[in-house]
């Protein structure tokens, strides 16, 4: 059985430790917590491998109703009020979620696979190699859209920022998307031709469309950045995955219109 990746977990517990600074937890928010230790266990026993199943759909159920703020009893706190970081920018707000970490930490110690160690040059060459690369695809397709535009920046909010951005975002969607999904694709895969190049391709499309409601240009440029990010996974590893996504996403806050030009 994989040893646990102790290093992410304390990550993400940091994390939600600040999570849990701004906001707090209701009694009913024992309940997901109950059903997502009940899928752990499922998916974890060696001896039924339809409970294994049954855990794995209880999870991905329970995982949306999470990422949607859907499940009760989770008092997410707002950490940066609605502002403009530049005057041409849409209003921004950002909150420190309780909810959504969840789904990081059950991945993170139930599935201990989705970090696919890979050596740490191997990993620092597929984030630099994969961080140009999506740097020039999604921002550069972004602002070809004009949805973005140069506007270098430093707000006071941006070390809360950075903390929540990587801890609670960037490190939960990576385990979810690349680890659980593209990884989980790859194992099942195996046989087929090209089975990894298809995981990487369903991995950035489900991760393109989760961007829907922002528009149909969120959804293209979170396709492109999530075969970046798939990139980095299969090469580099977990890591590699991370670095590469949040490296994108501090680019794009540092240095462009963040979170998108108004109008």
């Amino acid at each position: 059985m994989p040893a646990l990746p102790w290093l992410y977990l304390v990550l993400l517990s940091i994390g939600y430790g600040l999570a849990l600074t701004y906001g707090q937890l209701g009694l009913l928010a024992l309940v997901s917590i109950g059903l997502l230790l009940v899928a752990g266990y499922a998916v974890r026993q060696q001896r039924n491998p339809w409970a294994r199943y049954l855990g794995h759909g209880l999870f991905i159920v329970l995982a949306l109703g999470l990422a949607m703020h859907w499940l009760p009893g989770f008092y997410n706190g707002r950490g940066i009020d609605p502002q403009r970081f530049t005057a041409d920018a849409v209003p921004f707000s950002m909150y420190l979620n309780q909810d959504k970490p969840l789904i990081g930490l059950w991945l993170l110690l139930a599935c201990p696979w989705i970090v696919a160690r890979r050596p740490l040059r191997l990993s620092i060459y597929a984030t630099a190699l994969a961080l140009t690369l999506t740097t020039i695809a999604a921002l550069g397709g972004a602002v070809l859209l004009g949805i973005i535009s140069w506007a270098p920046k430093w707000p006071d909010q941006a070390w809360l920022w950075v903390l929540n951005n990587l801890l609670l975002v960037t490190l939960v969607e990576e385990a979810l998307f690349r680890g659980y999904i593209q990884g989980g694709l790859s194992r099942r895969f195996q046989q087929l031709p090209y089975g990894e190049n298809l995981a990487l391709l369903l991995a950035s499309l489900l991760f393109g469309l989760v961007h829907v409601g922002a528009g149909w240009q969120w959804v293209l440029l979170a396709s492109i950045a999530g075969a970046g990010y798939g990139l980095a996974y299969r090469f580099g590893g977990l890591g590699a995955a991370i670095a590469t996504h949040f490296g994108l996403n501090l680019l794009h806050f540092g240095l462009f219109t963040y979170p998108m030009l108004a109008g």
